[in-house]
């Protein structure tokens, strides 16, 4: 199989408690040709010394702030052609990038792929309140930023993530993706554990529903504009 490069981004902060696993179930790919990004925002633990303990990992410190910037400062910086993404607390199964990419090696047409995702709760840690004991039944196909994987190109033609809509930058990057019609696919396998705990952001957002509204009525705005175009 041809092997183009692919770059993990992965972004934390104040993640010591994962990381290592995190990058652990990176470097346990069976997908040969990877560079692996890791974007700190600013962590106060022992972040830094975990990441500059892997001779593999392309260190950078986030001069900013929030999720979507760490994200565009790791799509930056990749040299790869295919970019996936790593939050500091989930895990890859040693077959994502290989699964994926092959597909998209297989589907020129396809700009993007994302996955099945399965919940697990961290022991010893109560479960989120927002969400429904369910979740933890069964994998899911979840359109989120440590499914995916994408062919750089996308970015030029979606743009980046959005700041302002920090944690649900990927919420309305997917959206643009699709209002947009760029071609993607949903494989079957599961690809990701993801882990519950307290310390999630996306979960711990106060003004979470705020932000998915926002996202919401802008793609309808950008629906009407495309329409009328």
């Amino acid at each position: 199989m041809n092997a183009p490069l692919a770059s993990v981004v992965m972004i934390v902060r104040n993640g010591e408690l994962f990381f290592r696993q995190a990058i652990e179930s990176v470097l346990a790919q069976d997908y040969p040709a990877y560079e692996i990004l890791v974007v700190d925002g600013q962590s106060t633990d022992g972040t830094a010394d975990i990441a500059r303990a892997y001779p593999q990992i392309r260190y950078f410190v986030q001069t900013d702030s929030g999720t979507a910037n760490a994200y565009n400062l790791g799509i930056a910086q990749a040299r790869g052609e295919l970019i996936a993404f790593l939050s500091y607390d989930d895990l890859w199964t040693p077959n994502k990038l290989s699964a994926q990419i092959g597909y998209l090696l297989e589907h020129p047409e396809i700009q993007y792929a994302v996955a099945h995702c399965k919940f697990f709760l961290e022991p010893e840690y109560p479960f989120p309140l927002t969400l429904r004991p369910m979740i933890l039944e069964r994998a899911l196909p979840l359109r989120i930023m440590e499914t995916l994987l994408a062919r750089k190109q996308v970015f030029a033609q979606v743009g980046l993530l959005d700041p302002q809509l920090s944690p649900a930058d990927d919420v309305d990057w997917f959206m643009r993706a699709h209002d947009l019609g760029v071609p993607m696919a949903v494989l079957e396998q599961t690809l990701l554990y993801k882990r519950l705990h307290d310390m999630n952001t996306s979960l711990n957002a106060p003004d979470g529903r705020q932000l998915i509204f926002r996202v919401l009525q802008r793609s309808t705005s950008r629906k009407r504009a495309l329409a009328q175009a």
